[in-house]
């Protein structure tokens, strides 16, 4: 795995590594700042291997659970205050964080970098297009460490060949999970299991069962 030794420019954020990763400390739970320590360094390693910038990937992996530990109902008031999809207001907090974590870190820390906004606002849901800086979040919250469910040893295999194969095996494996568990379905997770795990598949002739 890479080290954390990204230094920020300046470019993205007023804060530096250390002051952004104290921000995320004090806000959230000693075990969810964990969790965001070891996705950034998940996602520090894809990014080294697969040649993509660093310093985006680093902040958007510290930065991506910002919103997690907030209460339902600011949460809420802020999809209906920020103009999000309404959508959103049929599920839960664990479709909400991303987006409204990216409106929070938009409003107070000034970041508006397109592909670190889109990789915090996605890392859970996905979508249909996403830069690399988002699949590789997307992919690292998915096989952290720390993760041990059915399933995350072979999506780490994957990130090992691909991040587009990875991110077919995971959409696929995240809507499967969802309908076992009867479970009400996000339809924009719906449009990242069609574009990854269906199109993918189709355009590229792959073999693979995912």
């Amino acid at each position: 795995m890479a080290n954390r030794s990204v230094k920020y420019s300046n470019h993205y954020t007023d804060l530096s590594r250390k002051e952004l990763a104290q921000v995320m400390e004090q806000t959230l739970s000693k075990r969810r700042y964990k969790h965001v320590m070891r996705v950034e360094k998940t996602a520090l390693y894809l990014a080294e291997k697969y040649n993509v910038d660093k310093e985006k990937v680093s902040i958007a992996a510290i930065a991506h659970d910002y919103a997690k530990e907030r209460s339902d109902e600011e949460m809420m008031d802020l999809i209906i205050s920020e103009n999000q999809d309404l959508e959103m207001l049929q599920f839960g907090s664990n479709i909400w964080h991303g987006p409204i974590g990216a409106v929070l870190l938009r409003n107070e820390f000034n970041i508006a970098d397109d592909e670190i906004l889109e990789a915090i606002k996605y890392h859970t849901i996905g979508a249909p297009k996403m830069s690399q800086v988002a699949q590789i979040i997307y992919i690292a919250d998915f096989i952290e460490p720390n993760r041990s469910f059915k399933g995350v040893d072979k999506a780490r295999k994957l990130s090992e060949v691909s991040l587009a194969e990875t991110l077919a095996f995971i959409s696929k494996h995240t809507l499967e999970n969802l309908i076992k568990r009867n479970m009400k379905v996000y339809p924009k997770s719906i449009e990242t299991y069609n574009a990854w795990a269906v199109s993918y598949k189709e355009e590229n002739n792959d073999p693979f069962v995912y």
